[in-house]
């Protein structure tokens, strides 16, 4: 989240009035960006990652796991503490920050300088993220706890949990029926983003997750547990109206959605047009990871028949009216929009030849005033139709200080419309006066309970993200295909029971079809036969790669041959047909690198896990939450996850990522465990 601007934020009815001086003025600031910034080149790889904690207080009289809403204070005494480290710190040691977050119970961490692209850098990933989680661990209270949990499984959920509680009859921002005003950070920016997403939308947002049909929930599940004839907000009627669906888990409030944690990542490219690259080969990529981390099985108490949080947060912050929902005739608003503004892609941006226009084939509204103007500023169609496809939006927090700015150099209007359009990726163009390039970040993945999974996914993308540059891999399909895995990777076991749709062929023109060999006592594909030749080996992970060139003779195939359904392990491992595999590319890059056989073999660990979910031998953590409630003692199949149930489960995963409790089913036998610096003793008694 980073830091958070101090002033007076504008409710919506006044904030309504200066939405068109935001967009013209971020619109000015991005062309100001653009021109001085446009032809950079250089830049080396940097990145780096974020993890979101939540803060569990367990209460072992009552048997109860609660959300400690003390994020205040402990940012406080961390913000201290990390002050004094830097002090104490030799230049060379990164010290790590943190920031706050939607939640009152969350942490933000971040590695405090970026990772370059050394190896050491990469293997310093967990070591890095388990320090984060240490220094937490050390400033919390005996009975609190950082835990890396995506969705926590009983807020707004009947009971107290959260410490302090408070009730939801004074939810003043979402007129929530379930979540307390007290569950949001207190900072200005987030009730009033929560109070303008409410009243933009001109009803609270409705959130409607299956419900998992167990052996005896009742049918048709009609949810006991909502209040249905309060009447303390006008808004309280919509449940029983009909935003409350049967058989479904009903959400009413932002804090269900961005109250989630998840893993992301940032890469900085060489420039400008790398970064676009970059861009559009992870845009494919991003539900395919979505589905290989999902971890969120279980909301407001109930187990979902979902098993990510996706879907959830795109309804959280969806602040359309009913006339851009296409529910009703336009007539106070100008667009119909297919999507929630947070939600996948919808564009691919390289101007590069292998991006036929056949991909972008989806309906994508956009403003034509700002689309207009920036080509007449010399940007091209596809960067000038993104921005102004984002610019369709409403700025939803302004505050009074910062209406007038300084265009040439403030960017705080763009980044208002910008940093608001959550998709899987972001294209993040460099700040004003600032050594930072530009950068594509990766949003899609959940955070995983363990440092161990975490740094696994991260060390897997960053090292995907080299082999798409080094190889000039082409990942494109449709992107219709791409909202289509989306859907598919949300469903309930989806690694092990969907298939997703891929592209056949990612090698680049003029290239045979890869080799790859038997696979080897580890299960790892050894590397891919690129022609014969023999790339030079590096020590570092750089930018800065040749473009794939035109072919001479193009055979333009229909787009549709070129894509087709492949299950999960097919799409890491690879296939007859050739498709080398995601890891067979990882593994292929890995090979031009001079790579010490210690290093190599931590790599490979990583690389394990992920093919190990991949070909499902290692279960995804949904599935292993879900099968941890489903085989709880006092579990009544009814598809209720009881306050007790709730307290085992988070004391098992605190238990697990110690290392004190080993789960064969969900991690490696070797896999990496935190015995270190008195970690592997208890901070309470179970």
């Amino acid at each position: 989240m980073g830091l958070l601007y101090l002033g007076t934020p504008l409710a919506w009815e006044e904030a309504s009035k200066y939405a068109d001086h935001v967009r013209e003025h971020g619109i000015a600031q991005f062309l100001h960006i653009w021109n001085r910034v446009k032809d950079r080149h250089g830049d080396e790889l940097l990145w780096g990652d974020e993890v979101e904690y939540m803060v569990i207080v367990f209460d072992n009289e009552t048997k109860n796991a609660k959300l400690s809403l003390r994020q205040t204070e402990i940012l406080a005494q961390l913000s201290r503490i990390v002050s004094d480290l830097e002090d104490d710190t030799p230049d060379s040691v990164s010290i790590p920050t943190f920031h706050p977050e939607y939640g009152r119970y969350m942490l933000e961490s971040t590695p405090g300088s970026p990772y370059t692209g050394s190896i050491q850098d990469l293997l310093s990933v967990e070591s890095n993220m388990r320090y984060r989680r240490l220094l937490a661990r050390k400033h919390l209270k005996p009975n609190e706890v950082p835990i890396t949990f995506t969705s926590f499984p009983r807020l707004g959920a009947p009971g107290i949990f959260s410490e302090p509680y408070s009730s939801p009859e004074h939810a003043n921002s979402s007129h929530s029926l379930f979540l307390p005003e007290e569950i949001t950070n207190p900072h200005a920016r987030f009730p009033t983003l929560t109070a303008n997403i409410r009243t933009r939308r001109r009803s609270k947002v409705a959130i409607n997750l299956p419900i998992f049909i167990d052996e005896r929930t009742p049918r048709p599940f009609v949810d006991p547990t909502i209040p249905w004839h309060r009447s303390i907000y006008p808004e309280d009627v919509e449940a029983k109206d009909g935003a409350a669906l049967i058989d479904h888990i009903y959400m009413d409030a932002m804090g269900f959605g961005m109250g989630c944690c998840c893993l992301q990542l940032t890469f900085q490219s060489c420039n400008v047009d790398e970064a676009r690259r970059m861009y559009d080969a992870l845009i494919p990529v991003g539900p395919i990871m979505l589905a290989l981390t999902a971890a969120s099985p279980i909301w407001r108490g109930y187990l979902a028949d979902v098993d990510c949080r996706w879907n959830v947060i795109a309804g959280s912050v969806d602040d359309r009216t009913a006339e851009e929902r296409g529910l009703a005739p336009l007539k106070d608003s100008r667009h119909v929009i297919p999507k929630s503004r947070y939600d996948s892609v919808d564009l691919y941006l390289s101007t590069e030849w292998n991006n036929k226009p056949a991909y972008n084939d989806t309906d994508v509204p956009y403003n034509e005033e700002i689309y207009n103007r920036l080509v007449k500023n010399g940007i091209d169609e596809l960067l000038s139709k993104h921005m102004a496809h984002i610019f369709i939006r409403d700025p939803l927090v302004i505050f009074s200080e910062t209406i007038d700015q300084d265009d040439e150099t403030s960017n705080d209007h763009f980044e208002n419309l910008q940093s608001t359009n959550w998709q899987t990726l972001r294209f993040k163009p460099p700040p004003p006066n600032s050594p930072i390039g530009w950068r594509v970040e990766f949003r899609s993945m959940e955070v995983q309970l363990t440092d161990f999974e975490n740094a696994a996914f991260a060390v897997f993308v960053v090292l995907l993200s080299r082999a798409i540059l080094a190889f000039g891999l082409n990942f494109y399909i449709p992107i219709s295909k791409v909202d289509e895995n989306m859907g598919r990777a949300q469903k309930r076991d989806a690694v092990r029971t969907e298939k997703f749709i891929f592209r056949k062929n990612v090698l680049p023109p003029g290239y045979q079809s890869p080799t790859i060999n038997t696979p080897s006592s580890s299960g790892a594909c050894s590397p891919v036969d690129w022609n014969g030749v023999a790339p030079q080996k590096e020590r570092r992970m750089r930018n800065c790669f040749p473009r794939v060139a035109r072919p001479s003779v193009l055979v333009d195939n229909p787009v549709e041959d070129e894509y087709e359904e492949m299950s999960m392990e097919e799409i890491f491992t690879g296939k007859d047909s050739g498709f080398p595999g995601l890891l067979g590319l990882v593994e292929a890059y890995i090979e031009t690198l001079d790579v010490k056989p210690s290093e190599k073999q931590q790599i490979e660990k990583y690389l394990d896990l992920v093919r190990r979910r991949a070909n499902g031998s290692l279960q995804t953590p949904a599935t292993w939450i879900r099968r941890f409630v489903r085989s709880h003692p006092s579990y009544k199949f009814d598809s209720v996850v009881s306050q007790e149930m709730n307290y085992d489960l988070m004391v098992a995963v605190d238990e697990l990522e110690r290392g004190v409790l080993h789960v064969p089913e969900l991690l490696p036998e070797d896999y990496s465990r935190p015995h270190v610096n008195g970690l592997h003793e208890s901070k309470f008694e179970p």
